[in-house]
């Protein structure tokens, strides 16, 4: 039996984990035998992520305690279990919907990607949403457009004058 004690322990820790990630995901995992729970941690943790299963009061309380009520208490109905993204927080979502195309498992309950809530049902789209990485490159790449098409501007207007200068000397060479 886990003592007050050590549920107390296990929520400071949770809320840690909830306010270091940038987007978690509520998962039920019933039905999933211990081999491939095993393997899904393993996928996860390769991608730098942490899979966290708990009981649901635990969850409620530490989310309560950091103030995100978004995450509707019905969500957490069975087995349930966390996955804490870290720095791309739309990369479990993308592990998610493999493993549930694969297998059917793990159900998504609910996830909060940036403060915001999505419904379970919302899964596929967000395993297609761009990755943070993806979606700053496009940022910089937008940026930097206009400063190409300025430099080629200015190299155009060198060359013709550089061009209208060879012209006016062969003119004046004749």
């Amino acid at each position: 039996m886990v003592t007050l004690k050590q549920k107390k322990d296990i929520v400071g820790i949770l809320v840690e984990k909830f306010k270091k990630a940038d987007g978690y995901y509520f998962v039920d995992f019933e039905g999933i035998n211990v081999a491939k729970t095993i393997a899904l941690r393993r996928e996860f943790k390769k991608e730098g992520f942490e899979f966290k299963v708990s009981k649901n009061t635990l969850f409620i309380k530490a989310l309560n305690e950091i103030g995100n009520n978004v995450v509707p208490d019905d969500k957490f109905r069975g087995a349930t279990a966390v996955v804490f993204g870290y720095g791309d927080p739309v990369k479990p979502a993308r592990i998610i919907k493999e493993q549930v195309d694969k297998t059917q498992y793990p159900k998504l309950k609910a996830a909060v990607l940036e403060g915001v809530f999505y419904d379970g049902s919302k899964l596929k789209e967000l395993s297609e949403l761009p990755s943070k990485p993806d979606m700053i490159a496009s940022i910089i790449g937008s940026l930097h457009a206009p400063i190409t098409g300025i430099v080629g501007s200015i190299n155009a207007v060198i060359r013709d004058v550089a061009y209208l200068v060879e012209e006016v000397a062969k003119k004046q060479g004749k």
